[in-house]
């Protein structure tokens, strides 16, 4: 099954700046703007300047909350909501639902593939979603909840939507805003919101810094679409990287790719797990597996700079105990 928004255009998916400041309003009603920072002894790492967008500082420890707060607004708004919100999610998609759903007083139902991050699946409930386990990977679990929306009537909050992507895409205005003349920014790509925010981002300032989208070579579904120009879904996603687990590219997001990403760099699991502990070492941050892919992609490529300003966006710092004690014990 490719996953799809529907037939709306790339243009939906676009926004003025005007319309990005709107949605920042609403983003910022549930939390503040995260931080991007320069730290020395990274970029000294990467050899060149690197400036962090600190995704992982927000409330849910993820980017995904701000498109989660702009998406239920507008449900809350249009009354839409039905018996209430169900989502599938390896965990940081699920957190910013529950979190929004809470906030407008709507009910929420994430599903989550069997033997998923246990502590994403802690907050989920934490903040007040019913969980349900289901299937091998997200593909399965997505499958299952559009079963479960029509079976139980409730409102599929999608994965990638333009009011999501709007709303993610407030941390790219932030940072381009915060920093000037950035060459390029690495972003990871789960199903792809954040990158396509952060393209939509880029457009509406006029800037023509470079975005480079980051995948597992365990979960490179992306990466082959982007080198063919059309979907090509893989039959597994094995990556400790769970934000990147995907193995069905959505076509409309996948488009706005081809259109406006430099490139699609591939890192290995062993890649992503040192730049979780350098991200440690060098600014006692906690990255998942998907927050620290940018940074192991720019060390990867560290030879294409010399002093050039890079971006990399810490997407979020759900990584559960038990993997990250190992990565720091073992690295």
């Amino acid at each position: 099954m490719v996953n799809k928004t529907s037939t709306v255009s790339d243009e939906a998916f676009a926004a003025s700046i005007a319309e990005f400041d709107a949605a920042a309003e609403i983003v910022y009603e549930g939390l503040s703007p995260s931080p991007q920072i320069h730290w020395p002894l990274l970029s000294q790492r990467c050899g060149t300047e690197v400036w962090v967008k600190h995704e992982n500082h927000l409330p849910t420890g993820s980017f995904k909350v701000r498109g989660g707060l702009v998406f239920a607004r507008h449900i809350d708004e249009t009354g839409s909501a039905g018996r209430g919100f169900i989502a599938a999610t390896r965990g940081n998609h699920g957190q910013s639902v529950a979190f929004a759903a809470q906030r407008y007083g709507i009910g929420a139902v994430v599903v989550v593939p069997e033997g998923n991050n246990p502590d994403k699946n802690r907050a989920m409930i934490a903040y007040g979603a019913e969980l349900i386990e289901h299937g091998r990977d997200f593909d399965a679990a997505y499958e299952h909840a559009i079963e479960l929306s029509r079976d139980r009537q409730l409102t599929l909050f999608p994965s990638f939507d333009p009011l999501l992507v709007r709303g993610v895409g407030t941390y790219g205005v932030e940072l381009f805003r915060a920093v000037a003349d950035l060459d390029t920014v690495y972003a990871p790509i789960g199903l792809g919101s954040g990158i396509c925010g952060l393209i939509a981002a880029r457009d509406a300032l006029g800037l023509r810094t470079k975005i480079v989208g980051v995948v597992s070579s365990n979960a490179d579904a992306y990466a082959r679409s982007f080198a063919q120009r059309e979907p090509c879904p893989t039959e597994s996603a094995n990556t400790m990287a769970d934000g990147l687990a995907v193995r069905t590219p959505n076509e409309r997001a996948l488009s706005i790719m081809l259109r406006g990403a430099d490139r699609i760099v591939c890192v290995s699991d062993a890649e992503i797990e040192a730049a979780v502990v350098a991200y440690f070492s060098d600014t006692h941050n906690v990255a998942e597996g998907a927050g620290a892919a940018p940074l192991a992609a720019l060390i990867s490529e560290r030879d294409r700079y010399d002093g050039a300003r890079v971006g990399l966006v810490l997407s979020g710092s759900n990584i559960d105990r038990a993997t990250f004690a190992r990565l720091l014990k073992d690295n």
